[in-house]
């Protein structure tokens, strides 16, 4: 039986079982159960037959995945954790796959020579992979978890977007981001052209690296370029805004920080003070919600970017009823419905659809011959609607007050809104 409580991750080798690296749960598995745990799936390989996921009768879940034929990941939610879905363990073990492959490199991955110095050379990554396990402050960054680039929609952008690009093209590159609290205030063109999970991932390196004011770091895209590293040059403007560029051998990170840093931000430091002050409560302060919401979703299908908004924190009691749910139970509460909509519902589209590898479409919506546009939840904290258009997806949680009939116009009236207002 499981004992620890939380979730887990493990990484062993494929071939042979070795364990690589434990993180999660400050209460580790025993070793004869993650043996076991390892044991049935090469049991079931041994037959013919592909475990990837199971649950216990109390309610854990397990789920294993083999990348390369070199290293298996198995995630491990114990403890009758039931607010940990299977897409967020999927995606938990995918996104650690990449972050691996971001840092090391797939080469090294793939073809493991010496396990006792791989096991050394994986501690680079336990800063990113912890901060998939936990967020900490960034509760409402959901870009692990829908596979789109957080984004805010700061005011100034056009002298942002100017400054941006200047900038990255006097660091000799095309690829350039300004990130503003953990998300995508602006980027150029060609870091819009990434794969999505790798903006994600970069976004989130870049949040582990803000102990620093500057760092000239190699990283190799999961997609784009698995085995050949490029440099990406950090440099913190203020506490919580950073710029970035991908580029090659020049320019150096002394040279950037001394002569291109002041040139082309120094101007702008009262803009990203504003910026900061702006998205302290909201990553689009320009945008104003129904005061019945208590927060939303909107994600961009074609372009992967999504946009997390919080609604209003002064939400009425209805009477003999629960209070709205705190502020970080509304973020939890919205991931749920996520995945609820996107594993029963919305199974369409590159930007949200799970991998061929996720086993996560329920048995009910196999063989429908349409594709569901809305979808709803009425649960004892409060109320949930989705509704989905070829461009948009939109995930929204009111409060009980709300009229379950008033959902629909609400929440069309309010895609409506947001996208007018900010062109999203």
């Amino acid at each position: 039986m499981l004992q620890a409580e939380g979730v887990q991750l493990l990484c062993l080798t494929a071939s042979s079982g070795v364990p690589l690296f434990t993180r999660g749960s400050s209460k580790q598995l025993p070793f004869s159960v993650i043996g076991s745990l390892n044991g049935v799936h090469m049991f079931g390989g041994g037959q013919d037959v592909k475990l990837s996921c199971c649950e216990t009768d109390r309610g854990d879940r397990v789920v294993w995945r083999v990348f390369r034929d070199s290293v298996m990941l198995i995630a491990v939610s114990s403890g009758g954790d039931n607010t940990v879905t299977e897409l967020q363990l999927c995606r938990l073990l995918e996104n650690t796959w990449n972050c691996m492959v971001l840092v090391l490199g797939q080469e090294e991955l793939s073809n493991v020579r010496n396990v006792e110095r791989l096991k050394r050379d994986l501690r680079s990554c336990y800063r990113l992979i912890d901060r998939l396990l936990d967020r900490g402050d960034d509760e409402s960054v959901m870009g692990d978890l829908t596979h789109c680039a957080d984004c805010l929609l700061p005011q100034n952008t056009s002298l942002l977007q100017v400054a941006l690009d200047a900038f990255t093209q006097a660091s000799e590159s095309e690829f350039g981001c300004l990130l503003i609290r953990g998300r995508v205030a602006v980027a150029t063109e060609k870091w819009w052209r990434l794969v999505s999970q790798e903006v994600v991932l970069l976004s989130l390196l870049m949040r582990c690296l803000s102990g620093t004011t500057s760092c000239d770091y190699p990283v190799f895209l999961p997609v784009g370029s698995p085995t050949v590293a490029h440099r990406l040059l950090r440099f913190q403007l203020l506490p919580g805004v950073d710029v970035c560029t991908l580029c090659g051998p020049a320019p150096s990170l002394h040279h950037s920080e001394t002569e291109l840093v002041g040139r082309f931000w120094s101007p702008l430091i009262d803009i990203l003070h504003g910026c900061l002050e702006q998205t302290q409560h909201s990553p689009a302060p320009s945008i104003s919600l129904h005061p019945d919401i208590l927060a939303l979703l909107l994600i961009n299908r074609e372009s992967s970017r999504s946009l997390s908004l919080p609604g209003s924190h002064a939400t009425v009691t209805p009477e003999d009823g629960p209070p709205p749910p705190s502020s970080s139970r509304r973020w939890e509460l919205l991931q749920l419905f996520y995945t609820f909509a996107i594993t029963r519902y919305f199974t369409t589209g590159e930007a949200t659809a799970p991998s061929q590898a996720d086993p996560l479409q329920e048995d009910f919506s196999q063989g429908f011959s349409h594709v569901p546009l809305h979808c709803y939840l009425v649960t004892e904290e409060c109320k949930c609607y989705g509704l989905q258009t070829p461009q948009h997806q939109l995930f929204m949680l009111v409060a009980l007050t709300m009229p379950t009939f008033a959902l629909r116009s609400v929440a069309t009236q309010t895609l409506t809104s947001v996208t007018a207002t900010s062109g999203f």
